[in-house]
């Protein structure tokens, strides 16, 4: 029988958080129909032998063969989670899990599909982890207009089905109230506690900063073009060319006028807007037949329905 929650947890190099996370869990969760989704990320330590030797009856754990990075390590906790909602969260104790049946409430009397939580007075290091998540965010928001005020915390509430459809890879766990909005979920978010860490070591520095401006690029191009990149593509390829052909236009013209037009930088400035405007188009094309192949192949849809009216069948 699947549960009613799933609490997804990545841990890597963690092993003197284990057993305190998981008493903090059971005593807070106890309410609730739930299991645990341990993922190792390939822990170096002993991680995983303190795990297994929890014995706990509602546990799970995915090992992973090497550490493979928390974006792939939160898609595999998703996909081998039953639960109809599932939560994730930090394996550092940073995060207290007493926010989690709070949130679960919330989220499902609101209707929402995903609740994140926005960390209260935030136990970490100014300059190396509140600053560069400040620019972040306020990055992230200017640039999706997704308006969430803690991109960075872990701990949020979803329901099983926007989860398993955010289609997590790369470093993309950044950017997951941007992927819920692209599948057009309801969300919010609301504040939850923050503690400073007891054990281990921070996994984040501020050289993840060009990671995340990278990453953004993506996430652009999939918010407004991953539908249609021929807009994209073909567009600039269609101003590049014009551009480029008035310019030989003009030389054309300067030509038949007599004037030496040979060696000219303009002329090879022509030349050049002409090709590259032509490989965009090309490009476009490409890429439209991509995302075509895409979504035949796969029996995929490039629209989300969320629920099917039939008021003569309500009613009765």
């Amino acid at each position: 029988m699947k549960p009613f929650l799933s609490v997804v947890i990545c841990v890597y190099n963690e092993e003197d958080n284990i057993q305190p996370l998981v008493e903090q869990l059971d005593e807070h969760l106890q309410q609730l129909d739930y299991e645990l989704v341990f993922v190792d990320d390939g822990s170096r330590d002993q991680t995983l032998s303190r795990l297994k030797a929890l014995k706990h009856p509602k546990l799970r754990i995915v090992e992973f063969r090497r550490n493979f990075g928390q974006s792939a390590a939160l898609a595999a906790g998703i996909e081998y989670a039953s639960g109809e909602w599932i939560a994730t969260m930090d394996g550092d104790l940073q995060n207290d899990p007493v926010d989690i049946p709070r949130m679960l409430n919330i989220a499902r009397e609101r209707g929402l599909d995903m609740l994140a939580g926005v960390r209260q007075k935030r136990q970490d290091g100014m300059l190396l982890r509140k600053v560069p998540s400040k620019i972040a965010n306020w990055m992230i928001r200017r640039a999706s207009g997704v308006y969430q005020h803690d991109y960075g915390c872990t701990l949020r509430v979803f329901r099983a089905e926007l989860a398993k459809s955010l289609g997590l890879y790369g470093e993309l766990h950044r950017f997951i109230p941007v992927l819920a909005d692209l599948e057009g979920a309801r969300m919010d978010e609301t504040p939850v506690q923050h503690h400073a860490r007891q054990h281990g070591k921070s996994k984040y520095g501020i050289g993840r900063t060009t990671r995340v401006i990278s990453d953004l690029l993506l996430i652009l191009f999939l918010k407004r073009f991953r539908h249609k990149p021929m807009h994209l593509f073909g567009g600039w390829g269609v101003l590049t060319t014009a551009a480029g052909s008035l310019i030989l236009l003009y030389l054309l013209i300067e030509k038949i006028l007599g004037h030496d037009i040979w060696g000219r930088p303009l002329l090879m400035l022509g030349v050049v807007l002409v090709v590259a405007g032509i490989q965009l188009i090309v490009l476009g094309i490409l890429a439209e037949m991509q995302v075509r192949t895409y979504y035949e192949s796969q029996d995929k849809k490039p629209y989300r329905v969320r629920h099917i009216h039939q008021p003569e069948l309500e009613k009765a």
